[in-house]
């Protein structure tokens, strides 16, 4: 059996691969750029790829590829159409990063709140040295506990966001952006009355027809100007003209995004010029990106593999 990797880059350079030799001959390609997929790909059974298509334009009519292992839990670059009349198998892995994703939304939230990016500079700065003062308070924050933690899209993900929550001791509610979500343990409400309730609003939805810019400037305006928004579902989710505005306007307190509509993102994004830039962070997409993280999705795309080989049928997308 023959695999190819077409982007380790995007696993990092920490992440030792060597065990997939066990299974096969295995070739490994850092980066690959779309024209180059077809040739790289000639004569491989299982393709292993991240965000590049897997189409006809890319593989080709003839292709010998019988399994693709996508390095995530979206599949958005695969033509299933494609696929599924060359009898192609996808498959991808799913929970891998709950916990880093969780992790990471109260970096982002914690950073913002309690005004890391101000304090650390002063302390650097050398103004703390200059201080007759232990202590320096020109930027107020406050407990997260008795707040409201309102979550968009109540899924794996958020349900850990919840829990996290609601041990700082917040009260947490959701809206469910199916509609179908009916979880018991967290108060269900409407996606205006969760906007103007909450102080903090962070999204782990998945980006489809019912949330795509979900988050524009009337959504803004509806919450409350001490509120922060965090965003780790999908960048489209929000329109980011609409939030670089609602910053510059003070219509809400700050903002943290691990995802964006253009990744990565232009020179251009009106979210470079916000006029704050203490009421911003922006990640680079790490949210899922822990080294026990990314060990944890290899040994799913190992264990994908080898179930392929062995004829069973393990996290395939019907």
């Amino acid at each position: 059996m023959k695999i190819v990797f077409l982007e380790t880059k995007t696993l990092g350079d920490d992440i030792n691969l060597s065990k997939f030799n066990k299974l096969g001959k295995v070739v490994f390609y850092e980066t690959s750029k779309e024209d180059e997929i077809a040739e790289r790909v000639t004569g491989a059974d299982v393709v292993v790829v991240n965000k590049l298509p897997m189409n006809q334009k890319t593989l080709g009519d003839k292709t010998t590829v019988k399994l693709i292992c996508v390095t995530a839990t979206g599949t958005n670059n695969i033509d299933y159409i494609y696929t599924r009349e060359k009898k192609i198998a996808v498959t991808n892995v799913k929970g891998y990063s709950t916990p880093t994703v969780v992790q990471h939304t109260f970096a982002l939230y914690f950073y913002l709140m309690e005004h890391l990016a101000y304090y650390d500079n002063y302390v650097k700065s050398g103004q703390y040295a200059e201080s007759n003062l232990f202590t320096h308070l020109d930027r107020c924050f406050h407990d997260l506990q008795s707040m409201t933690w309102g979550i968009v899209g109540l899924g794996e993900i958020g349900r850990g966001v919840a829990a996290m929550a609601q041990a700082f001791g917040a009260d947490v509610i959701y809206y469910s952006t199916s509609g179908k979500n009916k979880n018991q343990d967290f108060l269900q409400v409407e996606f205006d009355e969760l906007l103007g309730r909450s102080d903090v609003v962070s999204v782990h939805a998945p980006l489809n027809e019912n949330t795509k810019g979900l988050f524009g400037y009337e959504a803004f305006q509806k919450m409350k100007p001490s509120a922060y928004f965090l965003n780790l579902g999908r960048g489209h989710i929000v329109v980011e003209e609409d939030l670089a505005r609602a910053l510059n306007e003070n219509l809400i307190a700050g903002a943290g995004l691990d995802v964006l509509c253009k990744e990565p993102m232009t020179s251009e994004n009106s979210l470079l010029k916000v006029n704050n830039r203490e009421k911003l962070i922006i990640t680079p997409h790490i949210a899922w990106a822990s080294v026990e993280a990314r060990e944890r999705l290899m040994e799913e795309v190992y264990k994908n593999i080898e179930a392929f080989q062995n004829g069973e049928k393990r996290n395939v997308i019907e």
